[in-house]
């Protein structure tokens, strides 16, 4: 049986998350140590009992799903000899595959975490940028609603998650725009997000320019299991390449359907997901009905995705 790792972004975190885990598997804390010697904070004790705002904060958020997610493929490591056929994460989520997939070495993806929430977090002032979500509506008709409400400002299709679920993200006031218009189009919902970054969207080009002068302090190489990239649906294997991809994937829609398309033809039965929460597990059941999705969350999900493999 041929399987996939992905790994999920912003969203997934939780106070509390991986604790049971933690306590049967000491890489956990170790992973979350590693990332805190880096940082200057205790990580783990901010995933266990800081406070969701603190948590929430992006250059925050980042370096914690990062040890999570890898946390979680160690413990898969300990557990398994299985390699998975490919890989692949959503948003900030392709860090951790890229780390997972030796081709970044974890010390240099936490700092590349941190410095990427902190210039997302101060690329546009507090109330400028805004996200949304849009469901029941055509990826068509939602690309129209951002045009037409755009009016001079930005406001595009980010995240295009599942079909009838698209993520907007752009100037406050054009999402709101957007929003009534989405609605006009005939979406069921269309909800502003408690967010105020407009990620992937054209104004995250700043920091795109910062970020490419990051990814060229640390050295990248060629992944030992294949990456699929959010910007363009292709593995790479060329170093640059991937530092070119991680640039573009800031201010570029993240192309999650496509990507679980891409992964269910190549053959795959199964895949599992590496990180707190089932984000990505959910928007598989909407994506690919004929590829099973299972969460690795706790001990139980853990058992469970090791007896899929029998």
């Amino acid at each position: 049986m041929k399987f996939a790792f992905v790994f999920p972004g912003q969203g997934s975190q939780t106070i509390g998350m991986l604790s049971e885990l933690n306590s049967n598997y000491s890489i956990v804390k170790d992973t979350f140590e590693e990332a805190s010697e880096i940082l200057g904070y205790d990580l783990w004790k901010l995933c266990q009992e800081g406070s969701k705002e603190d948590l929430n904060q992006t250059d925050k958020t980042q370096p914690a799903l990062l040890a999570a997610g890898v946390s979680i493929w160690r413990i898969w490591q300990q557990e398994s000899n299985r390699t998975p056929e490919l890989m692949a994460g959503h948003s900030f989520g392709e860090y951790t595959a890229l780390v997972c997939a030796e081709a970044i070495k974890y010390p240099d993806a936490v700092s590349l975490a941190e410095n990427r929430g902190r210039f997302m977090q101060t690329a546009v002032s507090e109330g400028e940028g805004a996200m949304a979500a849009i469901l029941g509506l055509s990826d068509d008709k939602t690309i129209q609603a951002c045009i037409t409400a755009a009016q001079g400002q930005v406001v595009t299709a980010v995240n295009f998650n599942a079909p009838g679920q698209v993520v907007i993200a752009g100037h406050a006031e054009a999402v709101k725009r957007a929003i009534i218009q989405a609605k006009e189009l005939g979406a069921k919902k269309a909800i502003q997000l408690a967010v105020s970054v407009p990620s992937h969207s054209s104004l995250m080009q700043p920091v795109a320019d910062k970020m490419r002068e990051k990814l060229t302090e640390i050295e990248i190489i060629s992944p030992s299991i294949p990456v699929i990239h959010n910007v363009d649906v292709t593995t790479k294997i060329d170093p640059d390449a991937i530092r070119a991809a991680l640039v573009a994937q800031l201010h570029n829609p993240v192309r999650w359907v496509e990507t679980i398309n891409k992964i269910a033809n190549t053959g795959i039965d199964l895949l599992f997901e590496s990180g707190p929460g089932k984000v990505l597990t959910g928007l598989n059941k909407r994506i690919n009905k004929n590829m099973t999705a299972k969460p690795i969350i706790d001990l139980k999900t853990l058992e469970q995705a090791l007896e899929a493999l029998g």
